[in-house]
């Protein structure tokens, strides 16, 4: 194990080194670990806002950030703001409000961008995801032909929403976490847009080749089944797909993300009930999906991406997750074996998102009011 390893610590930002695990392989415990003091990064605020989501680059190098209670900024590299007008109202208590935004693949070309939000509903506030344009006029930003293009069926729920957003690599089908909105249960109902990750068209619509496109409904439209609160979805270099999700008291996953499978919440989990009461553990059933990392104690984690760029070296081919229960940047090397935690790196505060600049510079959101904007850079 590495030498670097300490005792449970306070927070999180998780990196890793990700390969491809057999499925039937061990599933590795690392959150019995603690954050270093000693970071081999240097940390900048840019910016603050009022408890930031979400992040996302656009070609330029400027970014999109949401704020929670509903607004939606412009920001430049030098933290910059320019809010955007033309954002939907939103239902904000608990974990919902203004969630994620992504960028069309022909954003130059589109300007389109993608937003996921809950949205007031008479049965109860519901997960949308929606598609609008980026128009900028002078000093002034806005969406133009905004347009809900899913929305959660049906709808109703509390807290966990998930409405996290990942585009292939090959730019054809979007794919969008849903949350099991704190009822359990529904993440096993086919018929139940919760606890699931879902395939998409780039407009909404349901692809062909969908493993139960015949089926209709929701079932046409599920990837994956069997989730709890996700919060990270992400393609590696290779193009496969990982989600991580929280679980309940411990059993915080992350997941190899492959059609058809089911994931096992609320039937297995490697945590345990919050009245203490026990869950099977994903050993005991073999035919969910056992998660390739778990956390017990929790880290909670935030956002996720993936690390290909030059500097900072020894994290190429890592993945980075922010976390909120625990501040810190953690680093899992895959090698021969299971995955395993190498080091974690304390950062101080929540982390609710992360996202890498094209020179390579790490980018993370603290979850707070007010909440920074802050830039990693190698420690000079």
């Amino acid at each position: 194990m590495p030498s670097s390893r300490l005792i449970l610590g306070t927070a999180l930002v998780a990196i890793w080194s990700f390969a491809v695990s057999d499925a039937d392989a061990q599933s590795v415990n690392a959150g019995a670990l603690a954050a270093s003091t000693t970071r081999p990064f240097q940390s900048q605020t840019v910016a603050e806002f009022d408890t930031p989501w979400a992040l996302a680059f656009l070609p330029d190098g400027r970014m999109l950030v949401t704020e929670k209670p509903g607004a939606l900024y412009l920001v430049t590299d030098s933290g910059e703001k320019t809010e955007v007008s033309g954002v939907p109202a939103v239902a904000a208590p608990g974990q919902n409000g203004l969630l994620d935004v992504a960028i069309a693949p022909d954003f130059a070309e589109s300007n389109y961008v993608y937003l996921t939000y809950v949205e007031p509903d008479p049965d109860g506030a519901r997960l949308a995801l929606a598609r609008a344009k980026l128009v900028e006029d002078g000093d002034e930003a806005r969406l133009e032909d905004f347009s809900a293009i899913w929305r959660q069926t049906p709808g109703g729920g509390r807290g966990q929403p998930g409405g996290i957003i990942a585009i292939e690599p090959q730019g054809a089908h979007l794919f969008l976490t849903v949350g099991d909105r704190m009822d359990p249960e529904s993440a096993q109902d086919p018929d139940m847009a919760r606890g699931k990750v879902l395939r998409l068209g780039l407009d909404g619509s349901t692809p062909a080749d969908n493993p139960m496109v015949a089926e209709g409904g929701v079932k046409a439209q599920t990837w994956t089944t069997g989730h709890r609160n996700p919060y990270g979805l992400a393609f590696d270099a290779k193009g496969q797909l990982w989600l991580h999700e929280m679980g309940p008291r411990g059993g915080d996953e992350l997941n190899l993300i492959e059609p058809g499978q089911n994931y096992g919440w609320p039937v297995v989990s490697n945590g345990n009930n919050y009245s203490g009461s026990d869950i099977p553990d994903h050993e005991t059933r073999p035919e969910f999906a056992p998660p390739a990392v778990y956390w017990t104690p929790v880290i909670a984690p935030a956002g996720l991406a993936f690390y290909e760029a030059d500097l900072f070296p020894a994290w190429k081919g890592s993945g980075l997750i922010g976390g909120l229960a625990v501040q810190a940047l953690v680093r899992v090397g895959f090698g021969s074996g299971p995955a395993d935690e190498a080091d974690r790196w304390d950062m101080g505060a929540r982390i609710r998102d992360v996202a890498v600049a094209s020179d390579g510079a790490v980018w993370v959101l603290e979850d707070a009011s007010p909440g920074k904007l802050r830039r990693l850079t190698p420690r000079e």
